[in-house]
């Protein structure tokens, strides 16, 4: 064990040339980043799980309950023993060579099988009430970070001129302000990649199980090496967004469209700007070209970069959704009520989509009915980047 630690804490990965952990131990004039702080966010991570199921109970959901959200999920298929077992054994999509084999064996028409399939695949959804209370939490949290960030950024200098970031590096003494900023962004992520697996099941799950891993990663990179001060800059760019991305959810819930409407618009502007706009040409220009020049490059350093620009690369992508589902639901509004987060099932990637499907039936087709077009909306129906 203790040579796999010596291996894994290698000062020539870790820390640029001639510079030693021994050099960065903490003394009774400077304290720095110690790997060992980041033990804390565990206990953290589970404590913020149990407040984040306090807070949906106690708050959350009486503030949904307020608005006139309903509790009740969606409506509940007939029991039927065969149709079940098809439907947990087999397939939850049955074709049509199956309906018609179904349709048989239960003497019911193909739109009857239609129909209790998609009832039982609505079974398993959670409620508005629900998606409702997750995205308030979220909300606070982000709010209540993003707030903390700007205040604290303010003061620090390297908000203004990013090459401070980088001099006099890595000696670079460690606040209590910025030990807490970055404890309680990676206890709030570890919760997230965890509690992914118990909340609403997006269609983009992998696609944000990697993005929490990126962003812990990043986050305990930057804190190890003592690049916390740009792991700031990135921090609070990122939370922008994701404060009026779940400030919109809130609002779809609760029916209220032309406000959800102006906050999807407003996200979609601070996202693109801030991802495709400020990300690159403020925080990337800084990590690659700024400390290339004041620092130079080390193992970790080229790390740190790789997963800065797969980041970019999520952003990217989330981006090209957000404009493709503005640009569906503009060509739709023409047609009626402009509405951008109710659009075609194709458009339910996340950013905001879930499993759901409140499809609509196709009318009958004689014995071989089987489509199912979803019509249910990119936060309705319940990034990133969020998600990011």
């Amino acid at each position: 064990m203790a040579g796999i630690l010596a291996w894994f804490w290698n000062e020539r990965f870790w820390l640029p040339h001639n510079v030693t952990w021994a050099d960065l131990k903490n003394t009774d004039e400077s304290t720095f980043p110690q790997a060992e702080d980041l033990y804390l966010a565990c206990p953290l991570a589970f404590c913020m799980f149990m407040i984040r199921l306090v807070f949906e109970r106690f708050i959350a959901r009486p503030c949904a309950l307020g608005l006139k959200i309903q509790a009740n999920g969606p409506q509940k298929a007939q029991p039927n023993a065969i149709l079940e077992k098809v439907f947990t054994a087999i397939t939850k999509h049955p074709d049509e060579k199956r309906l018609e084999g179904l349709s048989k064996q239960l003497d019911w028409d193909v739109r009857t099988i239609q129909r209790w399939f998609r009832h039982r695949r609505n079974q398993e959804k959670p409620s508005t009430l629900a998606r409702f209370c997750e995205s308030m939490w979220r909300f606070t949290f982000y709010l209540y970070i993003f707030t903390y960030g700007v205040r604290f950024l303010k003061k620090s200098p390297w908000l203004w001129n990013t090459r401070e970031c980088w001099y006099n590096y890595p000696y670079q003494p460690l606040t209590v302000d910025l030990h807490y900023y970055y404890i309680l962004e990676l206890s709030f992520y570890l919760s997230l990649l965890f509690s992914q697996f118990t909340d609403i099941r997006r269609k983009d799950f992998l696609l944000m199980f990697l993005h929490h891993v990126a962003t812990i990663s990043l986050i305990t990179f930057s804190y190890v090496n003592n690049m916390a001060r740009v792991g700031t800059l990135v921090m609070c760019l990122h939370d922008a967004a994701d404060v009026l991305l779940e400030a919109a959810k809130m609002a779809n819930y609760a029916k209220c469209q032309r406000l959800c409407n102006v906050l999807f618009v407003m996200f979609a502007l601070v996202f693109i700007s801030s991802r495709l706009g400020v990300y690159p040409v403020w925080i990337l220009n800084s990590t690659v070209f700024e400390s290339w020049e004041i620092v130079g490059p080390y193992p970790s350093w080229w790390v740190f970069n790789v997963l800065l620009v797969l980041l970019q690369a999520l952003h990217t992508f989330w981006s090209y959704l957000i404009v493709r589902i503005a640009c569906r639901a503009i060509s739709r509004g023409k047609a009626g009520k402009w509405n951008p987060l109710h659009v075609s099932k194709d458009d339910r990637s996340d950013i905001e989509s879930s499993s759901d499907e409140d499809e609509v039936l196709p009318p009958p087709q004689k014995h071989h009915t089987n489509g199912t077009n979803g019509t249910n909306g990119y936060l309705s129906s319940s990034p990133s980047p969020d998600e990011h």
